[in-house]
């Protein structure tokens, strides 16, 4: 570790209290220093250095000045044998930390995906709040590969909860349900080439506007109409952060309808990708003819008619 730090962060972090004195009595040597740097590593970080490389020469040297042995010899200390071992372990009694058993990991999960995952969905600042509850609970975190399994495994019961529970919601009005799945249905054709078009209503809503006409405002009347027609009620995604409703949507734009038939009848994530993307075309799409009316002064009945 390269990185320069300043001397009142090595005088706040890195500095030996009387109540740890104690344990490095009866210690030498190498293996004097590597206790302490251990010790100090833990209290900053919550989790031991696993070698020299991640010690700042800064911080060796003022932790050997400390407990009057040569800085070089934490070149001997053993990373590896059943010394440190002996060392961690008395370092987690000392501060009261253990490591991330089976059942910490279930609870740190759940806790994640209910806390932290349902509003955010980036992986690194997941593991980030991962990293803070752990050393909130004295939990030694886990290996960096365990990490990201946890993280995944939360964020994965994030969205899953989130779409049970926008389904839910969905229950009570079935008749908006058929139509959510019939604006996948099958509705494609051969164009004058002979290549199949898809013409299902999802693929209209999904159109881009084009050029300011009096066709384009009513190609957008009429997706205005198909998405009004579902009946989706309006808070269906009242509590749902909006980067997640951004992430749904984006994922949604980039599948075409028979893609998003082709995923599994009971899979979870296409149901909500499509209400997503129906539920926000409303915005998009009175967005578009607010824009066009105001542009356009051939036809300003037509506004009337929504």
């Amino acid at each position: 570790m390269d990185r320069s730090i300043e001397l009142d962060e090595l005088v706040e972090h890195w500095t030996l209290l009387d109540d740890e004195r104690d344990l490095v009595a009866g210690k030498r040597g190498s293996t004097r220093l590597g206790f302490v740097l251990l010790l100090k590593h833990y209290t900053r970080h919550g989790l031991f250095p696993r070698g020299r490389a991640e010690l700042p020469d800064a911080a060796v040297a003022f932790v050997a000045d400390q407990v009057k042995v040569p800085a070089s010899e934490i070149g001997l200390y053993d990373w590896a044998g059943r010394t440190v071992e002996f060392h961690r372990a008395q370092i987690r009694r000392h501060l009261g930390f253990h490591e991330c058993r089976v059942e910490d990991a279930e609870k740190l999960t759940a806790w994640l995906a209910a806390e932290v995952c349902e509003a955010e969905r980036q992986h690194d600042r997941v593991r980030e709040q991962f990293l803070i509850r752990c050393r909130a609970e004295r939990i030694e975190p886990p290996t960096a590969g365990r990490i990201d399994r946890i993280v995944r495994s939360a964020l994965r019961q994030a969205e899953v909860t989130l779409s049970c529970r926008i389904a839910g919601r969905l229950a009570p009005t079935a008749t908006a349900t058929a139509r959510l799945e019939d604006l996948v249905a099958d509705g494609t054709e051969p164009d004058d080439a002979g290549d199949v078009v898809d013409e299902s209503v999802l693929a209209l809503v999904k159109a881009t506007p084009g050029n300011v006409s009096l066709e384009s405002m009513l190609t957008e009347i009429r997706k205005l109409r198909a998405v009004r027609a579902i009946g989706l009620p309006a808070d269906l995604f009242a509590d749902v952060a909006p980067k997640v409703l951004a992430g749904w949507r984006a994922r949604a734009a980039v599948e075409s309808p028979s893609h998003l038939r082709d995923h599994p009848a009971d899979a979870y994530a296409p149901d909500t990708l499509g209400y997503e993307l129906d539920w926000a075309g409303v915005g998009h799409v009175t967005r578009v003819l607010d824009g066009q009316a105001g542009m356009s002064t051939r036809s300003p009945d037509l506004v009337l008619t929504l």
